[in-house]
């Protein structure tokens, strides 16, 4: 279910290895980090239903008998409250697309609405560029494509327009086939068994923010971080310190909760997914600290890794 558009890959020879960088991008929430998830077969990347969840450059690697992909989860760009942070995350954005081979545009089925188009006109023009329609299960027959990919094609000069659904693992191979044709002949840049270049104490971090747009959905607001104050790794234990940063007083007893039970919920299952990310076992301790207007104070954005 590949339907190529004026793809230019090189030949692709069964003897050459390739590896090469791929950013994925899009709206906010369009299943930019789950695509990348599904990928690798294990969960790297946060998600939620919450949008401009993704707020990091994060590096996920997948390599096979022939072939090293290195993708690049992005921020969705933002459109809307543009604060330092949000201006921080369209920086992101638009520096990796100056420094990959490929690019992922990820649209949902059905449309191009204004807010794809507006990340439309970011795209690079001298970079292939694969449109990848996420969620196309929910088109049933894949003939209901036809149209829209006649539609698509008429937009930008895509290397290939590939349907797939990241959520049921549908025709992501015939994915992967379409970007190593754009991928450059070269060793492998990583080992075969690495997956990302954050550390553990990144991927700590990014686990619990999760958690809590998770359980707290809208009643918090999108200016929560989370600062790992304490990072100690014994034979196969890590015990990890974690304060939650909020911008006012009245979000702290929001996150703790009654009796403490919505904070020991948010770091129960962070904690689990840790253990099975990092292969051991997790003692972690989190609390709710205040920091007003952190979100658009430059110093405090560097301090917390933006």
């Amino acid at each position: 279910m590949n339907y190529s558009v004026n793809s230019d890959a090189d030949d692709i020879h069964p003897g050459d290895f390739r590896c090469g960088t791929v950013a994925i991008i899009g709206r906010p929430n369009v299943g930019k980090s789950t695509l990348l998830n599904h990928i690798l077969g294990l969960k790297l990347s946060i998600t939620s239903r919450k949008a401009q969840t993704t707020r990091h450059r994060l590096l996920g690697i997948h390599t096979t008998e022939d072939t090293q992909f290195l993708f690049v989860d992005t921020p969705g760009f933002q459109q809307k409250h543009i604060n330092a942070l949000n201006k921080s995350l369209n920086k992101t954005v638009t520096q990796v697309l100056t420094e990959v081979d490929v690019v992922l545009f990820v649209i949902e089925p059905m449309h191009l609405g204004e807010a794809d188009r507006k990340v439309l006109k970011l795209l690079p023009t001298k970079t292939p560029v694969i449109l990848v329609v996420n969620k196309a299960d929910l088109m049933g027959d894949k003939g209901n494509l036809l149209p829209l990919i006649q539609d698509f094609d008429l937009e930008f000069p895509f290397a290939a327009i590939v349907p797939v659904s990241a959520k049921k693992n549908l025709y992501l191979d015939e994915l992967l086939s379409t970007i190593r044709g754009h991928l450059p002949v070269q060793n492998a840049i990583y080992g075969e068994d690495e997956i990302t270049d954050r550390n553990e104490k990144f991927l700590a971090a990014e686990m619990i923010r999760e958690k809590v747009f998770r359980f707290l959905g809208d009643e918090i607001p999108y200016s929560v971080a989370v600062e790992i104050e304490k990072f100690e790794q014994e034979g196969n234990l890590r015990r990890i310190h974690a304060a939650i940063i909020v911008d006012k007083d009245s979000q702290k007893p929001m996150l703790i909760g009654k009796k403490g039970e919505k904070l020991k919920q948010i770091s129960t299952e962070a904690r689990q997914d840790m253990e099975k990310l990092f292969d051991c076992k997790v003692w972690l301790e989190t609390w709710v600290k205040v920091r007003g207007g952190w979100a658009d104070d430059e110093r405090a954005l560097k301090s917390l890794g933006y």
